[in-house]
């Protein structure tokens, strides 16, 4: 870029073309894919996935894998070296699985990005196109608009935008880059002929010729030396660790308070005390939990993307399940964001149009007709395609189709050709103006934008033959009157201005010097429908306890009939104009936010967005914050769940969110709702499906200390190992695919920072749950040793006339563990509402989970290798019928107890486990 510094702006950009071997007209087809082969897509190259030996060895050394090892350790010292190699088995299997599941989420996560591919105009043989950015090359002709991420380090050739540049220099106030201004010997970032790929333009419009992509970008030569730092971990993974934790030191010290006891009450020699607490130890460790958490994360995520939502993190999933308050705006969200130019008002007159289209009479019509229609078709961005379909900005493209009903020249070379300078829409001003001269024709400013704030810049307005007269009171408030109309209808409603340049007078740079003393020519009034299943989507929300707020920058009165259109709010909601709210400091906002629960906040600046975000995060709130423009992103990343618009949202907005909607409809924020609480309620499930083995699995320890040795231990160690892998990861993970409760969206929100794991879950895995599995397994231990002729201190050791008992008394012990497992996996699939109100059948997972996890117990008690390893020994019939009632008794406990929780009052479907 050095020997191009030296020259004039236009030279410069001359020789950078030619060093690209490029031209005005961009590349042909056939050279840009040539290229593409050259330099490889344009595409930062992804940080080295973790290399899955170094990534599995690291499961091996998890806090909790540490403790199994100890507990190998322990037996291999002692040698017990088949049951030191089971416990190494479950180690293995359960690192297997967390890095299966590990991987099988940061795929679920980086897939999405295929739903958002990033795009890019570039000119190729002539012709203006929209292509992935992936396909940019080298001499492409790059053209760049407000809100576009720039995906390649570009020289600009016309044109002039202000660019985000914090991506790479960590300054967050735009700066000018401008096709004009060539600097010699400055660092290249601070160039103002160049822009880099990865900044975002947000203002302005330029076209540009790509000399770098890639890896050769300078953001390439950062990611090149840098490593992405790993996302911590979220709420409800660090609640989850530190009751894994809990787990494991409770775990640790039965394990170590039952040697002692083991050897005094029971007389066991140090050798089989050890054996017995390292059998306990490992099979009360939850080792599972994570990766179950983790997969149902990564199963919600895919969900949520073939409805219409893609959610960035895997953590949101959970914050969705508590959002209290969506701040939405109207525009493309709650409407159709198919606008349609339905009238028109100027001089004192309203024309109506049929279906877009004017009576061709008006065509004859008074001069302030046509002026009209020739600002609305240069103050505009939008074009028509070869087959006369609109493009651009859904406002854009109605106001143009005004222009053309109106008989304007809407050719987009005209109006380019014609273009002298252009101030692009700001949100904080609400205006856009373009200066512009038609050839032999005089320079003039074409302004539109809200109406108030184009009204503040107009001294004049047109009479109906098109001459200016005096904005005196009275037609400024005959103005009013007509956009106050308007917008009790619910119309979008656009007011349109210009002035000419005297001869000589030099074309204005600064806005303050161009939007002034305008002549108002009329309005332009646009329906934009409200999409068919908001207003459904917003009586949910009602009964779900999620208040909605609109923010918006239209007109306070067309926010407010839509609000009531769609039943956000009554007849009288709270309107907050731009400059009321601009007067409001923190404790007003506070009290207004806390005082109204139906409030509209209309001419709404970005500003007040994040404000407006802030104060209610203040409040305890938890915030969805929708939004699609540059300015928006802030507000999106202060939000809990920040949603941008997938259609119209601009790459910015779509890079500060959390969720991005790929149909712009309100309805999936409310699916995504649905699905957060659906999902934080299966994992509820899982855990006290998981927990509530652990209290089956303690007392058969218990009882043989209590025993003094005078009861043989119902449960041997290899039967709880083959126990803690047959019986729990299946069912677990189905639980994750189960089904919403009925009146999941009828129950208020939870409170931000409540605890995903609560005492009366746990109360109900081990002392309810747990206890009545662990009561069954006893039962039958007794049972069957008892009829087989047992009495306390009777041997039943290899070789004792027992000993056959004795076996077919630990297999009743296992199989009813598992088979009471069955019953609880089905008790946990509701909170307190009957599990005929969510259907038996209804989990096919499930299903399938318990099918195999019978076929895994037949094996472990008659397979020959199994009963060898395992102890088992098979059953008569009569044994495996009473086995077939366990689960029916978990399950009906179960039931009766959430009958009576019910006829206290508790209402189906929500409170607590």
């Amino acid at each position: 870029m050095s020997a191009a510094s030296a020259l004039n702006p236009e030279e410069a950009a001359d020789l950078l073309l030619r060093d690209l071997r490029s031209g005005p007209e961009g590349l042909s087809t056939r050279e840009a894919r040539r290229r593409l082969l050259q330099h490889g897509p344009n595409t930062l190259r992804r940080r080295q996935r973790r290399r899955w030996p170094t990534e599995l060895a690291h499961q091996f050394t998890h806090p909790l894998a540490l403790l199994l090892w100890l507990a190998a350790g322990l037996l291999l010292i002692v040698g017990s070296h088949v049951i030191a190699a089971a416990v190494i088995l479950i180690i293995g299997l359960n690192a297997a699985f967390s890095f299966a599941q590990e991987v099988h989420a940061e795929r679920a996560v980086e897939e999405l990005a295929k739903y958002l591919p990033q795009r890019a105009r570039v000119q190729r043989d002539g012709a203006v196109i929209d292509i992935d950015s992936t396909e940019l090359v080298p001499g492409d002709i790059v053209l760049i608009r407000e809100g576009d991420r720039i995906a390649a380090d570009v020289r600009l050739l016309s044109g002039a935008i202000e660019v985000d540049m914090s991506a790479l220099t960590g300054e967050s106030r735009p700066v000018l880059r401008s096709a004009a201004l060539v600097d010699v010997n400055v660092p290249t970032l601070s160039a103002h002929e160049l822009a880099f790929s990865g900044t975002n333009c947000v203002g302005g419009e330029a076209r540009a010729v790509a000399f770098a992509t890639g890896m050769a970008t300078e953001i390439g030569r950062i990611a090149a030396l840098s490593q992405r730092v790993k996302p911590d971990p979220s709420p409800l993974e660090r609640q989850v660790r530190r009751v894994a934790w809990l787990i494991a030191a409770v775990s640790v010290m039965l394990a170590l308070s039952f040697i002692p006891a083991a050897m005094l009450a029971a007389h066991l020699t140090l050798i089989n005390s050890l054996v017995f607490a390292a059998g306990l130890l490992a099979g009360m460790v939850p080792e599972g939990l994570l990766p179950v958490i983790t997969l149902a994360l990564a199963v919600a995520v895919r969900q949520l993307a073939g409805r219409g939502a893609l959610v960035k993190r895997l953590s949101a999933v959970e914050t969705l399940g508590c959002t209290d308050v969506i701040c939405t705006d109207k525009t493309g969200t709650l409407t159709e964001n198919r606008m349609v130019p339905v009238a028109a008002w100027l001089a004192g007159t309203r024309i109506d149009l049929e279906d877009g289209r004017f009576d061709p009479s008006a065509r004859d019509a008074p001069r302030a007709v046509r002026r009209l229609a020739r600002i609305a078709a240069s103050c505009n961005n939008a074009s028509f395609d070869e087959d006369g379909e609109p493009a651009g900005d859904p406002t854009e493209t109605a106001i143009l189709s005004a222009a053309r009903a109106f008989g304007a020249d809407t050719d987009r070379r005209t109006r380019e050709a014609q273009r002298r300078w252009q101030f692009h829409f700001d949100p904080q001003l609400k205006l856009m103006s373009t200066v512009d001269q038609p050839p032999g024709g005089p320079i003039t400013i074409h302004t539109k934008g809200a109406p108030e704030a184009v009204l503040s810049s107009c001294s004049r307005i047109l009479d109906p033959d098109g001459h200016p007269v005096a904005l005196d009171d009275a037609a400024r408030r005959r103005v009013e009157a007509a956009v106050d109309a308007f917008a009790a209808e619910g119309l979008r409603v656009l007011a349109f201005a210009c002035r000419e340049l005297a001869p000589g007078e030099p074309v204005p740079r600064e806005r303050r010097d161009a939007e002034r003393g305008l002549c108002l020519t009329g309005l332009i009034a646009l329906l934009d429908p409200p999409r068919p299943g908001v207003a459904g989507a917003v009586a949910q929300c009602r009964t779900a306890g999620i208040r909605i707020i609109v923010i918006t920058g239209d007109h306070p009165l067309t926010a407010a009939a839509i609000a009531q259109r769609v039943g956000i709010t009554g007849d009288r909601p709270t309107v907050v104009t731009g400059d009321q709210f601009d007067r409001l400091g923190e404790r007003q906002l506070a009290a207004l936010i806390q005082e109204n629960p139906e409030v509209i906040f209309a001419r709404a600046s970005p500003e007040a967005k994040l404000h407006i975000a802030e104060a209610l995060r203040d409040a305890g709130h938890v915030v969805a914050m929708t939004g699609d423009g540059v300015n928006d992103a802030p507000a999106l990343r202060c939000a809990d769940i920040g949603v941008a618009m997938g259609r119209s949202g601009t790459d910015v907005a779509r890079e500060a969110s959390t969720m991005v909607l790929t149909d712009d409809d309100f309805s999936t924020i409310v699916t995504a709702v649905h699905a957060g609480r659906r999902i934080y309620d299966n994992v509820r499930k899982f855990i006290i499906y998981i927990f509530a083995h652990a209290t089956p699995e303690t007392v058969p320890f218990l009882v043989f200390a209590i025993g003094g040795g005078a009861i043989p231990l119902p449960l041997t160690i290899m039967q709880i190992l083959a126990f803690d892998v047959g019986s729990e990861t299946l069912p677990a993970l189905s639980l994750s695919r189960e089904p919403a409760e009925p009146g999941i969206m009828t129950r208020p929100p939870r409170r931000r920072g409540a605890s995903v794991i609560q005492a009366p879950m746990l109360a109900r895995a081990w002392l309810f749950l747990g206890a009545i599995v662990a009561a069954l397994s006893m039962a039958g231990f007794f049972y069957v040793l008892l009829r087989a002729g047992w009495h306390p201190g009777a041997p039943v050791g290899v070789g004792a006339p027992l000993h056959r008992a004795y076996q077919e008394a630990t297999t009743m012990t296992f199989l009813g563990m598992m088979a009471g497992q069955i019953g609880t996996v089905f008790a946990v699939r509701t909170q307190r509402a009957s599990l005929r109100s969510v259907g038996l059948f209804s989990n096919r997972y499930l299903l399938a989970a318990v099918a195999a996890e019978i076929l895994l117990a037949a094996v472990f008690v008659y397979a020959p290798p199994a009963q060898s390893l395992l102890g088992t020994a098979p059953l008569p019939p009569a044994d495996l019928v009473v086995l077939l009632a366990y689960p029916l008794i978990v399950w009906g406990a179960d039931e009766s107890l959430r009958y009576l929780l019910r006829r206290r009052g508790g209402r189906s479907g929500s409170g607590d486990p």
